[in-house]
């Protein structure tokens, strides 16, 4: 028994100890997706539905919740943000040549498609992230649109 608490303890002040370590947050200031919104010209709905569903794990900024408090729930969410920005950045469109954002269009629709995204993890904890499928045919929709401008090399209208 006396093992178990000496372990118990350890776990507890390793718990404790890493409270006072956090990860960098993913937070910019402005409107770090101008020009991407600029450039594809979703609706003003679509507009919100990719700010609630996509921009957390897609931009560079997080709207955090309260849990991202407690390590080391908040490693894990920094390093998923950090992985979904490697994928698919909002905030970095402008860097981003015309080949690679009809590719990144293209990965959208396969996601969205496939139910791929967002993440049922996100979903669990982001009520307002569940798309509907009116939602899902809205994105897919527009993302095919927007690939066929890119497609020709123009800017959508």
């Amino acid at each position: 028994m006396k093992t178990v608490k000496k372990i118990s303890l350890i776990l507890l002040a390793i718990f404790i100890a890493i409270q006072f370590f956090r990860p960098e947050k993913n937070l910019a200031n402005g409107n770090h997706t101008e020009i991407f919104l600029a450039e594809t010209n979703p609706a003003t709905e679509l507009r919100v539905v990719l700010e609630e569903t996509c921009y957390d794990c897609h931009s560079n900024n997080t709207v955090y919740p309260w849990y991202n408090n407690i390590a080391p729930v908040s490693f894990w969410l920094a390093n998923h943000v950090k992985d979904g920005k490697k994928h698919l950045n909002f905030s970095a469109w402008d860097g981003y040549s015309v080949k690679k954002k009809d590719h990144k269009l293209e990965e959208v629709i396969e996601m969205i498609e496939n139910g791929e995204m967002p993440l049922k993890e996100y979903t669990w904890t982001h009520e307002n992230a569940r798309l509907t499928n009116e939602q899902r045919e809205s994105i897919v929709a527009w993302a095919k649109k927007t690939r066929l401008f890119y497609q020709l090399n123009e800017i959508p209208q």
